[in-house]
């Protein structure tokens, strides 16, 4: 299964990135919608678990989780807006998380550590410095190990 990982859209969603959204069969939001309509176009292409970032506020943002735990393909994916305040003990003595999927630095980066997938989509939001617009595809394998990690990333 191919997943859309995206985060800090902080209310922009350009059509580059729903263009690019098109046939995910779900998407992972790891917070800073900004605003509600962001939310709403991302349940319009496939199914969507997103987070609350520091910046989604208000009485839209309070339905919308701080954290969440999924299991996608037998596997154990762990949402967090900012990687710094991470709230469990992922690894195996632990929650067992196969995946960490965090936003907030607006950087995309990947590593796997001690087991666990740790990704950034980075930002598709408002540019950021001179950071890139990037969003990410996760795939997992049928036969285990760590998910693949393909980063997008779109001209502003």
């Amino acid at each position: 299964m191919r997943i859309a990982v995206m985060s800090d859209t902080h209310g922009l969603l350009r059509p580059a990135v729903l263009d690019a959204l098109r046939g995910a069969p779900l998407i992972l939001h790891a917070g800073d919608l900004g605003k509600a309509s962001v939310l709403e176009s991302l349940r319009a292409i496939a199914p969507v678990h997103a987070i609350r970032g520091n910046v989604d506020r208000g009485e839209w943002a309070a339905s919308v989780p701080s954290t969440e735990l999924i299991e996608i393909e037998g596997r154990l994916v762990y949402l967090i807006h900012d990687r710094h305040a991470l709230d469990i003990d992922p690894g195996p003595h632990g929650a067992g998380v196969d995946v960490i999927i965090s936003g907030h630095s607006h950087r995309p980066a990947h590593e796997v550590r001690d087991g666990i997938t740790w990704l950034n989509p980075g930002s598709v939001g408002p540019r950021r410095f001179s950071l890139p617009i990037s969003m990410a595809w996760l795939t997992f394998a049928t036969a285990g190990g760590p998910p693949a990690v393909k980063f997008v990333t779109f001209d502003s």
